[in-house]
């Protein structure tokens, strides 16, 4: 989509999807297809099956010059979500920005655990208490709420500005009823009043080690919270100073899904076996891969 071509050409949908699509992949980028279709979607406020019922429709010099901004963005490897300001998890439409760890599939694993295991006992607590720690986005807690008929979640963060975006999604899905969020250091001291205070504790931690973060993508290196991310120079720093404050907040019967970085279950589960924990298991995800610790309290 050379600069000249602005005023020469007429683009059509399509002409521009394919455009883009083969200029993506000469640059190196995965699922170049699908990234154009997003883009092109987005300026036209359509969703990407409009794309191909208009294929014919030509773009306004204000449509394509829009588009131009947006793929100049992702070829500086600025993220999708982060240049759309939206992405699913669950099934449910999420806002996103820079500053807020883009939600991952993988984590829908953790998710998914933690909606089985509640409804399962929901006959058996009148309410199920939950923390999510780190909320982020809210991605976890609004899923948890979404899903979950008989709950109340709890939802902390460190950053008022991912706190913002959290209740938000909470309206957006409409749970904002279900979950109360609070800014506070989860590594700090906690309110006394959570004192063995929850049925279900979940988190996505970081878990990056140095050396991890170092061989990462740039879209998350030069985008995505470094803090929401890395974790000392062995990725178990967050899992270790938590562990004595997650002794104070569950309840005895208290149970725990913290998703885990594929290499590390061994040492989590040594870690916890050594606090008190009981019954911990490990989950692979789709990939085979080690992704979720699930431990109980007593």
């Amino acid at each position: 989509m050379p600069d000249h071509d602005n005023t020469q050409k007429r683009w059509t949908i399509l002409e521009l999807l394919n455009w883009t699509t083969n200029y993506l992949t000469e640059k190196g980028f995965e699922n170049s297809r699908l990234n154009a279709e997003i883009l092109l979607a987005h300026v036209l406020n359509f969703n990407r099956v409009h794309l191909y019922l208009n294929f014919d429709r030509p773009l306004d010099v204000n449509e394509l010059a829009g588009f131009k901004a947006l793929l100049k963005k992702r070829l500086n490897h600025e993220p999708i979500q982060y240049i759309t300001g939206e992405t699913e998890f669950m099934s449910l439409p999420f806002k996103v920005a820079p500053g807020v760890l883009i939600p991952r599939p993988e984590t829908e694993m953790l998710v998914e655990k933690t909606m089985e295991y509640c409804n399962s006992m929901s006959s058996e607590i009148k309410s199920t208490e939950i923390l999510d720690v780190g909320t982020g986005s809210g991605n976890i807690a609004v899923s948890l709420a979404k899903n979950i008929s008989n709950c109340r979640i709890y939802a902390v963060d460190i950053s008022d500005a991912a706190l913002q975006i959290a209740k938000e999604n909470a309206r957006l899905n409409q749970v904002e009823k279900k979950i109360e969020f609070n800014q506070l250091n989860a590594l700090d001291s906690w309110p006394e009043e959570y004192k063995k205070f929850f049925d279900v504790i979940v988190a996505n931690p970081p878990y990056i080690s140095q050396s991890e973060y170092s061989r990462l993508p740039l879209e998350i290196k030069n985008f995505e919270p470094k803090k929401s991310l890395l974790a000392g120079k062995d990725g178990l720093d967050f899992y270790r100073q938590f562990t004595h404050i997650l002794l104070y907040l569950l309840n005895d019967k208290g149970k725990v899904f913290f998703e885990i970085g594929e290499q590390q279950a061994t040492l989590l589960m040594e870690l916890y076996s050594k606090a008190g924990f009981k019954n911990i298991n490990i989950h692979k995800d789709l990939a085979g891969k080690d992704r979720l610790l699930e431990m109980n309290r007593n």
